[in-house]
């Protein structure tokens, strides 16, 4: 598998999307050395429920070394300065100017040390009149409108992990690896930014572009797709739900003849495309919950996999920890050892 074995990592990081950085780079066998502030990294007590330690910071921070620095200090200053000497990226997601005003901006550095990559990540970019304003991750879900199409009719709601933090760290590390592959044609390093509302906002650019050509929000569905039916969650007869999302007419006629068992429905106006099923949504779901009433989940998931229907189960994150699918590694925590869900990335050699 590739690895980064021969490279080096500083980073001035807290909270999640740094981390998430960096943290991948330590997967890909980087040395990271974790640069936190007297106390530690405020994610170490977001809460306590892993032997002790929070659940994000065991999440994120596998792999690294660790080294308490205050970066106002003249002597922990230099001590800064010389790893960065010898680094080959530096990331950091402080406060909106913190690091610059420490004498540890980017372009700086990168002038110091002409092979340094360098990460900044922030809130709302580097420039603007949001340039200076804090940013946490349910904050930027509000601001980029993501709130306004989560949720139910009833009202907006949190997308229930930390998406624009989890986007601005993924694109970090893709800038990250993209500047080195820079570097290894120019020999010198550049400056990557990137910030929470500017990732989320890319993820938005489909109810984005609905709204601009359309004047209409694409609203919020629950669990039901807003432009494409059926697509969405259904109780069985045991009432436990079921997932099913039909987007071609070969599975919308596998559906009717096998699941629902009306192939009439095949020769019906309103639901000959999928714009049309969008638009009689609601007779087409009552249709769809008297036909799913006939069977427990699991019968029906097995009739749906055997239509070559779409489907899945609504399941709790306790049925997550149990999944068939779950890969998982384990790793030694400050407070022993735990067990997380793997990274997702899995190489091969080629050779089957």
């Amino acid at each position: 598998m590739p690895n980064l074995g021969n490279l080096l990592v500083v980073s001035l990081e807290q909270a999640v999307a740094a981390p998430l950085c960096s943290s991948r780079l330590a997967d890909a066998g980087a040395r990271v050395i974790k640069i936190e502030r007297e106390g530690g990294d405020f994610a170490r007590n977001y809460d306590d429920v892993v032997n002790g330690d929070s659940a994000y910071f065991v999440w994120l921070n596998r792999g690294k070394e660790s080294i308490v620095l205050d970066i106002k200090d003249d002597n922990d200053a230099v001590f800064l300065q010389r790893l960065l000497s010898k680094a080959d990226i530096f990331i950091q997601n402080l406060a909106p100017g913190a690091a610059a005003r420490s004498g540890f901006g980017s372009s700086v550095l990168r002038k110091k040390f002409p092979r340094l990559i360098t990460c900044d990540i922030s809130g709302y970019g580097e420039t603007g009149v949001y340039a200076d304003m804090k940013a946490y991750d349910l904050l930027v879900q509000a601001e980029t409108g993501l709130c306004s199409i989560t949720g139910g009719p009833d009202g907006p709601g949190r997308v229930g992990v930390s998406a624009c933090d989890i986007a601005a760290g993924l694109n970090a590390y893709a800038g990250i690896l993209e500047g080195l592959l820079a570097r290894e044609q120019s020999g010198v390093g550049v400056g990557v930014q990137v910030s929470l509302f500017a990732g989320m906002a890319d993820w938005m650019n489909v109810p984005y572009l609905y709204q601009v050509h359309t004047g209409q929000s694409l609203g919020r569905h629950g669990l039901h797709h807003p432009s494409i039916a059926p697509y969405g969650a259904y109780p069985a007869a045991d009432g436990k739900m079921v997932l099913v999302s039909i987007q071609n007419e070969r599975e919308w006629a596998n559906f009717c003849t096998e699941i629902l068992q009306e192939s009439d429905l095949l020769e019906e106006a309103r639901f000959s495309t999928p714009f049309r099923r969008g638009q009689n949504r609601v007779e087409l779901d009552g249709l769809v919950c008297a036909s799913f009433a006939r069977w427990p989940r699991a019968e029906l998931m097995t009739r749906l996999r055997d239509a070559g229907i779409a489907c899945g189960s609504l399941n709790e994150v306790k049925e997550l920890a149990n999944h068939p699918q779950l890969q998982t590694v384990g790793y030694g925590a400050p407070n022993g050892s735990v067990t997380v869900i793997a990274p997702p990335v899995e190489f091969t050699d080629g050779v089957n």
